[in-house]
């Protein structure tokens, strides 16, 4: 299974979405929650050029955004 780590905060509604694509798929995820982690949110921000969430970097591949077709891609479903 690919690696997948989600750059996220609470409040984000496409985060949420991200995670429940996630979840309804069986794809294992690891979270970080850059409202309170600032070496994630720096992590980031240096990855994807970007501050707004969700950011996903699947096998160093950065998605920013909520966008099911490329993540359907990429993990091959």
């Amino acid at each position: 299974m690919k690696s997948v780590l989600i750059y996220s905060t609470p409040t984000c509604g496409y985060c949420t979405i991200a995670k429940e694509f996630f979840k309804a798929n069986d794809v294992e995820y690891t979270e970080f929650d850059v409202s309170t982690d600032a070496e994630k949110r720096t992590e980031m921000i240096e990855k994807s050029g970007q501050m707004g969430v969700p950011v996903i970097d699947i096998e160093n591949e950065i998605i920013v955004g909520f966008n099911k077709d490329k993540l359907m891609q990429l993990l091959e479903l």
